[in-house]
């Protein structure tokens, strides 16, 4: 898969046995290949409409499929195997745009993802499963999160409630309560991500750096209380959950923003990112305590993506909901990736792969 912040395509090669509540996974290979600078600008340009067209669209969606092939065959052969060797992919693709249902929206819910399956399929004579997201949003929901599911099937806890916050360029939670049965199980989006701390480091180093490494540049400056009250007014943060969200609510024209708003403030450069990324870790906050923490006692959070690479962020998150621990989720990075192998691995066995209570959808689904 390939998610919002589009830097990279992550491969992951597991052996999968038993099924359902029975699922057992175990981690071979994995990998992160990011794109070429041309690669990554031309997606970027896909998700602005005044740059895009059809055909750019059409040739990136074979053009992203042969790279996702490339990079599992990549992953395969680091295992010292064969494409051969393996039964089936299960691809998310890369989200180009994602219009979820909302009341009295002005468009047609529907999203879309490039990367074309029967591309993937014919460069590794494997067959694909990749229709997770536009099934979900076919019966009414809204297509995310869709690795709630699997968080479901592999992290359940007797007696412990406990929540999976996937900061990637988005970010995304699950919560299980103890002995959860599989309708129990809450998940939404929160809010940004890295994605407007990558969005922001970018435009502050000229370039220079495409992410904020380890938080070093938010560590050096300060935080503007009054900007984050400003940006914590966004109407997706008070939405009720289910939500979802992306680049349309929180990509290159809301990054832009919190830079003008911080350069009429008169902030440096490393008080824009210290501030931006508070405000990453206040999002994420504001949903816990508003939507969860009235009602569960978390014991333990467990992080996974990108973000939990920034020390800046986790630390301003784990102060934020002190006492709740805050810890590294299994398999990390490899952890998105591999819930779409469990997915596909699910579809074959004829199982419904999304919980409609946290998508919206009117049923659940066989992904075929």
């Amino acid at each position: 898969m390939s998610g919002t912040s589009a830097d990279g395509v992550d491969a992951s090669l597991v052996e999968i046995k038993g099924k359902g509540f029975e699922t057992e996974v175990n981690l071979i290979a994995f990998d992160t290949f990011p794109f070429s600078t041309d690669i990554r600008q031309r997606i970027l340009e896909l998700f602005n409409p005044e740059n895009s067209s059809v055909d750019k669209i059409c040739q990136m969606n074979f053009l992203i499929g042969k790279i996702f092939a490339e990079t599992a065959i990549q992953v395969i052969k680091s295992a010292n195997l064969e494409p051969s060797d393996v039964d089936l992919i299960g691809s998310h693709g890369q989200t180009l745009y994602h219009l979820p249902p909302k009341k009295d929206a002005k468009y047609v819910p529907s999203t879309l993802q490039i990367g074309e399956p029967a591309v993937i399929a014919y460069h590794t004579k494997t067959p694909v499963i990749a229709d997770f997201r536009v099934a979900d949003m076919a019966a009414g929901g809204q297509g995310a999160p869709l690795v709630s599911y699997v968080d479901f099937l592999l992290f359940r806890k007797q007696n412990k409630t406990i929540a999976l916050q996937n900061i990637g360029g988005i970010a995304n939670l699950t919560l299980i309560p103890a002995n959860a049965r599989e309708d129990q199980v809450i998940a939404s989006d929160t809010g940004p991500g890295n994605m407007i701390i990558d969005a922001v480091t970018e435009i502050v180093t000229n370039g220079q750096q495409q992410f904020d490494r380890g938080g070093q540049i938010a560590s050096q400056g300060r935080i503007h209380p009054q900007l984050i009250r400003k940006w914590m007014n966004h109407p997706f943060i008070k939405e009720v959950p289910p939500k979802t969200t992306g680049r349309e609510d929180f990509g290159q024209q809301f990054a832009m923003q919190t830079i003008k708003d911080s350069k009429d403030s008169k902030l440096s450069n490393t008080d824009i990112v210290a501030t931006v990324t508070e405000f990453t870790a206040q999002t994420i906050y504001y949903h816990y305590k508003t939507f969860l923490l009235p009602h569960y006692a978390i014991e333990k959070i467990l992080v996974s993506g990108g973000g939990m690479h920034n020390h800046t962020l986790i630390k301003r998150i784990s102060k934020l909901l002190d006492p709740i621990s805050i810890e590294p989720a299994p398999f990390n990075d490899a952890k998105e990736a591999i819930a779409f192998a469990v997915l596909a691995n699910e579809a074959i066995h004829g199982h419904k792969g999304n919980l409609p209570q946290v998508t919206g959808a009117k049923l659940s689904l066989i992904h075929i």
